[in-house]
């Protein structure tokens, strides 16, 4: 074997294995770097981004809330992993979509954006009514991603004509429906918590939040649910959530029930729910 033919071959095994670095390079997620906005399908998405270590929690809000409320959860978590809250399109410093597509399937595309451009190769995905639906839908697309799911006052499917009840009686009270439906949602909960809550909801504009609600109501469930096979987690407020959520069409899945909250127990108690949400990571791989 001719010494040319040794250095070519020695020259294309070192660009193969340079090339295999710059590939691994590549792969590696982004660095946390705090808030920071990414181009989406519809504009702008918010994330807050930070810590480090361990597999990565993506947390997703509710309906008219922001990464905001997963505060405590951020803070929690940041000591030893990294956690990312993002501002669900429409919500937050999020763009609205000029064509007001929200469809859950819309939101699993902006999902698909930051979880491509960070880097994200596999993760924890929590999510809040709006956001649970969201996780459960981006879980059963994307089973191999995500590493364990926490559903939060997960609701299940209504029946049609129970929507088409609530979408008419909307759309001819709108102030007073909505009204009634964050009374309920709010009760028991902490005084500053519902504060915020209804000062938040007030500012969604009655077109989107139709569109919102109209879109969920149109969300079966179960399918991606029963695509997903990973780990995972049902948390609700034993009042607020006792009724037509996850935990009671779909049982096999562990639960973890909180006293004394509102539908959002994360805010209400977030020392007892970051205890449960500990437990549930300590078991991930």
């Amino acid at each position: 074997m001719g010494n040319s033919f040794r250095a070519r071959f020695a020259f294309l095994v070192a660009a193969a294995a340079l090339a295999g670095c710059s590939q691994l390079v590549d792969m590696a997620p982004e660095p946390a770097d705090g808030p920071r906005a990414l181009d989406g399908p519809s504009g702008a998405i918010y994330i807050d981004d930070g810590g480090d270590g361990g597999l990565p929690v993506v947390f997703l809000h509710s309906f008219g809330g922001d990464s905001s409320h997963w505060a405590s959860q951020l803070d929690h978590l940041r000591h030893h992993r990294r956690a990312l809250a993002i501002d669900l399109r429409g919500h937050g410093k999020s763009a609205k979509p000029k064509d007001r597509d929200y469809s859950v399937d819309a939101f699993v595309r902006d999902l698909e954006v930051v979880v491509r451009e960070l880097k994200l190769e596999r993760f924890v995905l929590v999510g809040h009514s709006l956001g649970a639906a969201v996780a459960n839908a981006y879980a059963g697309k994307h089973p191999r991603q995500v590493a364990g799911v926490v559903l939060v006052g997960a609701g299940g499917r209504m029946p049609a004509e129970q929507s088409q009840k609530v979408l008419a009686s909307l759309d001819a009270n709108y102030n007073q429906t909505m009204t009634q439906y964050m009374d309920r949602l709010v009760e028991d909960a902490q005084p500053h918590v519902r504060t915020e809550l209804v000062a938040q909801l007030g500012k969604m504009p009655r077109e989107d939040a139709m569109a919102i609600i109209g879109a969920l109501f149109k969300d079966d469930p179960l399918p991606a649910y029963d695509r997903y096979k990973g780990p995972r987690l049902l948390v609700y407020s034993a009042k607020s959530d006792s009724t037509g959520g996850l935990q009671t069409v779909r049982k096999d899945a562990k639960q973890v029930s909180i006293e004394g909250t509102s539908h959002w127990p994360h805010l209400d108690k977030p020392k007892e729910f970051n205890a449960a949400l500990d437990e549930f990571l300590l078991e991930l791989r």
